[in-house]
């Protein structure tokens, strides 16, 4: 098991690492130190989120043989729908909300400020997620640094309505019924990419693994989400990919994008999948011929799949360019 402090650093390096990246990147922003406030928030909603999971299958257990539920693909489906995706984002939003309710009687906040904030939170949560994970060793560093934007991409849609509804200085009372329906997409989400991530374990029959084939694709789609709706509280134009004039024309383009997202997820997680698998050899083992055959391929097998996909992006990319000249 690694050392507490060692644990610590990488949990909290690579959440602070992108959060930074976005706070370089985008031009109207916050004080590096609030962000770094709302990121500390984000872990203590983190803690607060785990206690109330706790608290809730406590409960459940009263009720059902909750416990024994979660033997059952069914079962793990309906943890994360009523608990773990509920609370999370729940303590999420609150952990922007509350502050921003209280700092806004002194600061006008931007639509991209109060994006970040959500930003921000969710890295917070994402570094004390990995902190549990980590600690307790039932995942890899290389798997937490993967799964660090993920957070971010569930918050996004809720981060955005309150952008465009506190940044525009718009009273939330008028626009009620937008934060539950963004905050429900969010829910969704993220009790959909938990089970899609979930499915691919052994004790599951094949027909269920196969559904982890579908978790890259849909965080690649949600990372593509995250970006349109940045550019849209930027004020910059949105990345076009459907622009045919005829509904045979855009049903194709659609047929493509989805190919790009199936090609280029898919891609990505082949080479996740390697480099999870080589990670328990020695590095003599590397080199032995058979392995270096079977790495060699796969290698080429996964970049061929990236490389369709980016060209096939580049040429929907193209086209809408062409049609908005």
């Amino acid at each position: 098991m690694l050392r507490p402090y060692t644990e610590l650093l990488w949990a909290a390096i690579p959440p602070l690492l992108l959060l930074i990246y976005y706070y370089y990147r985008i031009l109207s922003v916050p004080s590096l130190m609030r962000l770094l406030f709302f990121f500390m928030l984000g872990a203590i909603s983190g803690f607060l989120a785990l206690q109330l999971e706790l608290v809730f299958e406590t409960v459940a257990n009263y009720v059902v043989d909750w416990e024994r539920m979660q033997g059952v693909f069914a079962g793990v489906v309906l943890r994360q729908v009523i608990e773990v995706g509920p609370i999370e984002e729940g303590c999420k939003l609150v952990a922007v909300i509350a502050p921003i309710y209280y700092l806004q009687r002194r600061y006008r906040f931007r639509p991209t400020s109060v994006f970040l904030f959500s930003i921000a939170v969710a890295l917070g949560f994402t570094a004390q997620e990995n902190w549990i994970y980590l600690f307790h060793d039932t995942a890899s560093i290389f798997e937490r640094i993967i799964s660090t934007p993920v957070h971010a991409m569930f918050s996004a849609p809720w981060g955005y309505v309150l952008g465009i509804s506190i940044g525009f200085n718009i009273y939330l009372h008028r626009y009620w019924h937008l934060v539950p329906r963004a905050w429900l997409n969010a829910v969704i989400c993220h009790a959909l990419v938990n089970i899609l991530s979930i499915s691919g374990s052994s004790r599951y029959p094949i027909p269920l693994r196969l559904l982890s084939y579908g978790l890259f694709p849909f965080l690649l789609w949600m990372f593509w989400r995250l970006e349109q709706l940045l550019r849209k509280l930027e004020g910059k134009l949105p990345m076009t990919l459907i622009s045919g004039f005829t509904p045979k024309q855009r049903l194709r383009q659609r047929t493509l994008v989805l190919l790009v997202l199936l090609l280029g997820g898919n891609a990505l997680f082949g080479l996740f999948i390697l480099v999870k698998s080589l990670s328990l050899l020695s590095l003599s083992e590397l080199f032995y011929p058979d392995i270096m055959s079977f790495l060699l391929s796969r290698l080429l097998l996964y970049i061929s799949f990236g490389l369709v996909a980016v060209v096939i992006y580049s040429s929907l990319r193209r086209s809408a360019g062409r049609r908005y000249f």
